[in-house]
């Protein structure tokens, strides 16, 4: 597993439970196995061009280079949730830009979540829509 993965799999494990009365010596029961976020090898992504109001499915396996007009995009991990618990997924992208006087974007985007890692370019918006796959 690459460290990005398992930076998020520390990061979005389970908090540990309340405090309570717990026998001397006794442990915390383990997180299940729906509390876990799982690898997949896929992710999937839509890319808004602003200019043309185009959108566009992006599919790829993790570490494939995807482009889109300018942009490169390389997953470089994709996690989702069991199928036990709401649905959720995480990707770990590097987007970088072949223009110059971009900023390159290195982070989690969450699907549950999409405030908050945003993409910020004038031409591009770009979400996380699921990662796919079975590992």
């Amino acid at each position: 597993m690459n460290p990005a993965a398992a930076l998020l799999l520390v990061a979005l494990a389970p908090a540990a439970p309340a405090p309570g009365p717990v026998a001397p010596g006794a442990a915390a029961p383990p997180a299940t196995a729906a509390d876990a976020w799982l690898a997949r090898p896929g992710v999937q992504l839509t890319v808004l061009d602003k200019v043309s109001a185009r959108s566009t499915l992006l599919a790829g396996k993790v570490g494939q280079e995807l482009r889109f007009g300018s942009l490169i995009v390389v997953a470089q991990a994709c996690v989702a949730r069991g199928p036990d618990v709401p649905a959720d997924a995480a990707a770990f992208l590097d987007i970088t830009d072949s223009r110059q006087g971009t900023t390159p974007f290195h982070a989690w985007m969450l699907l549950s979540e999409p405030s908050q890692a945003i993409y910020e370019h004038p031409v591009y918006d770009i979400r996380l829509m699921g990662c796919g796959g079975t590992p």
